[in-house]
């Protein structure tokens, strides 16, 4: 790669380790105020830039740091150089950032949980999108995985692990899951629970109570519908993976099986009662969810006790209050936008339709997945 360029990643690290760097995205408007890195800066210049024209940039060039490095970036990269190289011309230290916002959305960043002994979280901080590594004497379950598996190949081949079986909590709306292309490819297991099967054949399905062994340890599983019918949360020790159903401020959205009213309500009570069931764990029961999504914490974990007692999740205090009513009113008034292209990529996941050439394309964009 050349001097004048950055990885994604590199620029990920760096911003989580707070060091000095100026992002400049370039892109038109609607879609930074759609998608965009924290904190970024946005002069829209975008089709300014396929022309060559520089006008606007030079015309804003006291916006921008004099001593800071410059990271440009845009959809793919080719309009970042661009801008980098003529902020070089104006003396200014530039960089564009590699394959832009489709680079950034393939990042991803592992994090040992020192709270929760044998677990490896993999965020991806473009999506929101968060995986395990579940490891005990020598073997690993993979949790959720992208559909970019050779980084789960490679965290296992770092800590010398065998992957012995693949789960999906859940039949995935945000992101197109790795999880059979896994599976397959090690001829291991792939798990998912017999509610989000769809089309799919060839797997392992889950019940509540059922035990997957991980070495001499084992993942418990507690069916917890609602975000799905089939969603499910996985206890490893003290530990909860607790998929799509309980974020650190929020809950996961009831409305991507059947958008109907009165489906929700219905989807939203199962999720009230398998958030009892979950809040009747340990307080001292690491929380680690299946997405984020501005918390800066690394890795994202809250000890249940603590996600209780700070009235961070309004979602999770009508659950203690005992207060389905709100609960569920609240999740009905406050849905957001649904994730990018989640009909497409839940048609994938089911195995109703095969990807295509666009599959990498399909789940960029911000992440939508949380109830409020």
């Amino acid at each position: 790669m050349s001097n004048n360029n950055l990885e994604p990643s590199t620029v990920a690290q760096r911003l989580e380790n707070g060091e000095e760097l100026f992002v400049l995205d370039v892109r038109n408007e609607g879609e930074y105020e759609e998608w965009q890195i924290e904190d970024s800066a946005n002069i829209p210049i975008y089709d300014e830039l396929l022309e060559y024209d520089f006008s606007t940039l030079e015309s804003r060039l006291e916006e921008l740091p004099q001593e800071t490095e410059i990271a440009t970036i845009c959809v793919a990269g080719i309009t970042s150089t661009r801008a980098a190289e003529f902020l070089r011309k104006q003396g200014l230290d530039a960089k564009s950032v590699d394959d832009g916002m489709n680079g950034w959305g393939r990042v991803h960043r592992q994090y040992d949980v020192d709270a929760a002994d044998g677990i490896v979280q993999i965020v991806r901080p473009g999506t929101g999108c968060v995986s395990y590594l579940v490891a005990d004497s020598g073997e690993a379950v993979v949790v959720d995985p992208s559909q970019y598996i050779d980084r789960y190949l490679n965290a296992a081949d770092e800590r010398d692990l065998e992957i012995t079986g693949v789960i999906d909590t859940h039949a995935h709306a945000d992101h197109v899951s790795g999880a059979r292309q896994l599976a397959g490819e090690l001829d291991v297991p792939y798990y998912l629970h017999d509610d989000d099967t769809g089309d799919l054949e060839r797997l392992t399905e889950l019940a509540d109570g059922n035990s997957i062994s991980v070495g001499e340890r084992s993942l418990d599983v507690h069916h917890t519908p609602g975000h799905t019918p089939g969603s499910v949360s996985l206890q490893f020790g003290d530990a909860l993976l607790s998929g799509d159903t309980l974020f650190l401020r929020s809950v996961g959205r009831p409305d991507l099986e059947d958008g109907d009213e009165e489906a929700i309500r219905t989807a939203a009570s199962n999720l009230f009662d398998s958030l009892e069931q979950v809040t009747e764990l340990a307080d001292d029961t690491v929380v680690l969810p299946g997405h984020f999504n501005d918390e800066s914490v690394r890795p994202l974990a809250t000890d249940l006790g603590e996600l209780r007692a700070e009235a961070t999740n309004e979602l999770l205090s009508y659950v203690a209050d005992g207060d389905e009513e709100s609960f569920v009113e609240t999740i009905v008034d406050s849905l957001a936008d649904e994730p990018a292209n989640f009909n497409e990529i839940k048609q994938i996941n089911w195995g109703k339709t095969q990807p295509g050439g666009d599959v990498e394309e399909l789940e960029l964009g911000p992440n939508n997945c949380a109830a409020n």
